[in-house]
């Protein structure tokens, strides 16, 4: 008996070890499939492991290789940023400063001051806020076309050439022979500006989604490194990546021309100013065309913002009130979108209602991501400063024969030696001390940076008026001779005004990139944007409001005010957005909606 009951024990014990091992054999089965829940076969993801909800949690996230294809788009954005900065960079000194007596060039020379027009600071700002404007807000247009008729790709290559357009006529308003006549070379120069502005407009819009578009991965996957180590590839960090290059690109092309045209300005004229860009310029064609037959093309998809009007129309049948806190808070409820989810529509669908419900949830993800951008015009009110006013301030002071606009390629400068430091030390140090900077925490970030800049740049024109012998009218200051007089202050002190700028745009204009890539639908990606851009145009329009400020005795009180306004945006927007960022996580993983007869992305053969 005891040796059946001894058999019969090791029987039960067995069984009972099969049990436990069917049992977590059918768990893990589970886990497994719920980590590949939505993901179907692809021709993107195939073959990859996918994550557990356990490794979600505990596994360290990393991006994953860059394509090819972004940075030959990237190079293609820094010659255009060259010749767009290295144009506008001399734009101040043109408007505001005299042509030098006897000159035919604007040149000043080595102790000279480099100027055209002389229309002063206050005309200079202005010309040069709207200029900013235009560019900005011309990308919505861009961003329609686009998505509605030509795709990305047609219409980069239509704006290079209407921008090539703009920058022939550019010439013109500089060359001997127009520039000595103040009136007729202002009205080339302001045709100029609306003809580039409007194809820098088209292109902003479609440049930066068509970048991030080459690369395709957008679910989390599982990698074991050299170290044997394995890690999350986390596809949000990759486009972070992408646009942190993306921007490097950009301030190399920015910088690059922006030194070079000021020095061509200063010693042979306005006109070597604005032709060698223009020759720059033409890069960018040949790079589109020579290569066209290797980038991921979205075509397009027709007006996908009608079809969202509708959606949001057909949501919020019944939520309207005559109390406007009622309304703004049925819409804003979590549950305000499922109403117009198809699976929830009782009887027959309406004929425009050709998404799924998961394009909806895409639409709202995008929405948010807007609602975010709303205050990104006080942090460009602050960063515009560094285009103009600060321009002027360095007129100001003791240059040391370097012309008073180059000091401000300080900015691309440190952006280029800060970018690769943030992306390879940084970023990845805070990811290992388990400190998660998101998306949202950088913008915040970016606001308190631009606030400290401008603190900067107002305790440096307060000395500036303390150190002239004109006191608090230095911009007009002469001696008795006519020769302009200045601070004793090295220009060089406005370095670190520059350096805090372009910490404000690693941690706000890049993920302000990547957060608009990332959380708009995939047929939405220009239009939201050019939404993006936008801020930007209404930050110009509000420039306009200050331009009051923009001259003697007040500069202290303009820079004063941007950085408060800096400040106490940067507060608001994390009370605003703090709850949508435990959400981060959720909203980059979204499983991607469809249309019906949505046409399919073009892909090199």
């Amino acid at each position: 008996m005891a040796g059946l009951q001894t058999d019969i024990d090791a029987i039960m014990a067995e069984s009972e070890v099969l049990k436990h091992t069917s049992e977590k054999h059918l768990d893990e089965k589970h886990d497994a499939e719920s980590s590949v829940e939505h993901f179907e076969p692809d021709g993107i993801h195939d073959g990859l492991e996918f994550p557990t909800e356990e490794e979600i949690a505990t596994l360290r996230r990393v991006s994953d290789a860059l394509p090819w294809n972004a940075y030959l788009i990237a190079s293609v954005e820094a010659a255009e940023r060259f010749s767009f900065y290295g144009s506008s960079v001399v734009f101040t000194n043109f408007l505001q400063q005299r042509l030098p007596a006897g000159s035919h060039t604007g040149a000043g020379g080595a102790d000279g001051q480099s100027g055209a027009l002389g229309r002063g600071q206050q005309t200079s700002t202005g010309l040069g806020t709207f200029y900013q404007f235009w560019c900005y807000v011309t990308p919505l247009l861009g961003a329609y076309i686009a998505d509605a008729h030509l795709g990305r790709f047609n219409t980069v290559c239509i704006a290079v050439a209407i921008a090539l357009v703009g920058h022939i006529i550019l010439v013109i308003s500089a060359v001997p022979g127009v520039i000595e006549h103040s009136q007729s070379a202002l009205g080339v120069f302001v045709l100029a500006e609306i003809i580039m502005g409007f194809g820098t407009g088209l292109f902003k819009a479609n440049i930066s989604p068509l970048v991030a578009e080459q690369y395709r991965r957008t679910k989390l996957f599982i990698s074991t490194t050299r170290s044997g180590e394995r890690v999350i590839v986390d596809p949000a960090m990759t486009v972070s990546r992408v646009y942190m290059y993306f921007y490097l690109f950009i301030n190399i092309g920015a910088l690059a021309g922006q030194i070079s045209m000021a020095y061509a300005e200063k010693y042979v004229g306005f006109w070597l100013s604005y032709t060698l860009p223009t020759i720059v310029f033409l890069f960018c064609p040949l790079v589109l065309l020579a290569a066209r037959k290797r980038y991921i093309r979205s075509p397009p998809t027709g007006s996908v913002l009608a079809l969202a009007l509708h959606a949001f129309g057909y949501a919020a049948k019944g939520k309207w009130s005559w109390n406007p806190v009622t309304t703004v808070r049925n819409i804003g409820s979590a549950d305000f979108w499922e109403a117009a989810k198809p699976s929830r529509v009782q009887g027959e669908r309406p004929a425009w209602m050709t998404f799924d419900d998961l394009w909806v949830d895409e639409l709202k993800r995008g929405l948010s991501a807007c609602w975010v951008f709303c205050w990104y015009p006080i942090y460009w009110l602050t960063y515009n400063q560094l285009n103009n006013n600060l321009v002027s301030q360095a007129a100001t002071m003791t240059t040391h024969s370097v012309p008073n606009d180059v000091i401000s390629n300080l900015d691309p400068f440190a952006l280029i030696i800060f970018i690769p430091i943030t992306d390879q030390i940084l970023y990845p140090a805070l990811q290992r001390w388990g400190w998660n900077f998101t998306a949202l925490k950088r913008i915040c970030a970016g606001f308190f940076f631009g606030a400290a800049a401008m603190i900067w740049a107002a305790v440096v024109q307060h000395y500036i008026y303390k150190t002239n012998a004109c006191g608090d009218r230095v911009a007009t200051c002469l001696d008795g001779e006519g020769n302009t007089v200045v601070s004793s202050l090295n220009i060089w002190i406005q370095t670190g005004a520059y350096v805090l700028l372009a910490f404000s745009e690693i941690m706000a204009s890049i993920t302000g990139l990547e957060y608009a890539f990332t959380k708009a639908p995939k047929n939405m990606r220009s239009l939201v944007m050019a939404l993006f851009l936008f801020m930007s145009a209404i930050a110009s329009a509000l420039g306009e409001a200050f331009v009051a400020l923009s001259t003697d005795p007040l500069l202290v009180w303009n820079y004063g005010s941007m950085a408060v306004l800096a400040l106490i945006a940067g507060g608001l927007f994390w009370l605003h957005v703090h709850n949508l960022d435990k959400e981060e996580d959720k909203l980059n993983n979204l499983p991607e909606g469809h249309l019906a007869g949505q046409p399919m992305i073009v892909s090199p053969a």
